[in-house]
């Protein structure tokens, strides 16, 4: 999926792919996913930063969310759309997300990888440290910092427009 925005990303290519792998990975240790969940989550994982590349934005949920639906479309799955969308809009926010597991799931998992096992949600530390060597930061981590204080240096009363409370 991420080959088709190969040029976009970049120099990032493998530093995002690698997150989205680890993501996907965190949240099936998180729980048992069934082939379509599975799915679905390799999917959200795929667009759910994404939109910071083809966008150009650090305020990217809305454009990421925008290439996963398209996505769907293209793949036949768009009676997906409102789960996948859900998936990528919340995937930043600080409180639990209610009603749809999978979204919680996805939120979980990202947190858990974008903080580099801060926050573990019960995951071992064992088991992050052998799926974070498996899948190295490859400078997505140090990516999201320089984008970080970019955005907080041309936008200081808006630093973080993708996190939800």
């Amino acid at each position: 999926m991420l080959d088709a925005h190969a040029e976009a990303l970049g120099r990032d290519r493998a530093g995002y792919g690698n997150h989205a792998y680890r993501v996907t990975n965190l949240c099936a240790a998180l729980a048992p996913l069934d082939a379509e969940e599975l799915e679905k989550v390799a999917i959200a994982a795929a667009f759910h930063d994404l939109g910071i590349w083809t966008a150009g934005t650090f305020d990217y949920l809305r454009p990421s969310s925008r290439l996963a639906v398209e996505h769907l479309l293209e793949v036949g799955r768009l009676r997906w759309a409102d789960e996948l969308e859900a998936m990528v809009l919340a995937h930043h926010k600080i409180s639990p997300h209610r009603g749809r597991p999978l979204v919680e799931l996805f939120r979980r998992a990202d947190w858990v990888d974008v903080s580099r096992g801060l926050f573990t949600f019960g995951l071992p530390r064992r088991f992050l440290a052998r799926v974070f060597s498996a899948w190295p930061s490859a400078g997505f981590h140090r990516r999201l910092v320089q984008l970080t204080l970019e955005r907080t240096r041309t936008h200081p009363w808006s630093p973080l427009p993708m996190v939800r409370l």
